[in-house]
């Protein structure tokens, strides 16, 4: 069984693109919406968390507290990196017991806002990149989260790595730029892969 990597940068389109292929019946992980799901309700994770950041870090009612992490983490690299360190492993754990779930199928799309090229330390056998024009993305993001401000989801294209990079670990790029057509650009890789 294949396993397909799915990236790109914060409002490209990555999420659309796995919709597409989820339609056409291809199982899709999320790592983005599991970390989430892992951080709220993995008492493990939770306890490593609090251990690391504290009480803060997690509401009255048990959700995790995302906004406050995110304002301690993304200003400080090393207590960012110790963060990754702990929730990294045990998604990577959820998605073998998830990949082993679906085993049956002739290829799965993992998708993931970080990632490396394929065999480069993980078990991706192909990385489609999606790709569109930073102003676009930022109106996406702006149109989807109308309470960030554009100087905000400019910092965050910022800190992701460029699309140059992005690009060096694509072994498929598919360009969600408005100007090309997406359904058939997936469809084209879903006939690829089935073979």
């Amino acid at each position: 069984m294949l396993q397909i990597g799915v990236t790109g940068g914060i409002g490209s389109g990555k999420s659309i693109v796995c919709r597409v292929f989820s339609a056409l019946g291809v199982p899709v992980y999320s790592a983005d919406e599991r970390a989430k799901w892992l951080l709220n309700h993995d008492p493990k994770l939770r306890h490593s968390v609090i251990e690391l950041l504290g009480n803060e870090a997690y509401v009255a009612n048990g959700s995790y507290n995302r906004a406050w992490v995110a304002s301690q983490v993304f200003q400080n690299p090393a207590l960012l990196q110790k963060l990754n360190a702990i929730v990294h492993p045990r998604v990577g754990e959820d998605t073998q017991v998830w990949v082993e779930q679906n085993s049956k199928a002739p290829y799965v799309i993992k998708e993931a806002a970080i990632m490396a090229k394929a065999g480069q330390n993980n078990a991706l056998d192909k990385v489609i990149v999606v790709d569109a024009p930073a102003n676009l993305r930022v109106a996406r993001v702006l149109q989807r989260d109308p309470q960030r401000s554009e100087k905000e989801v400019r910092d965050i294209i910022a800190r992701q790595i460029s699309d140059e990079e992005r690009h060096k670990i694509a072994d498929f790029i598919i360009y969600n730029d408005e100007s090309r057509l997406l359904i058939p650009q997936v469809w084209a890789l879903h006939e690829l892969f089935r073979k």
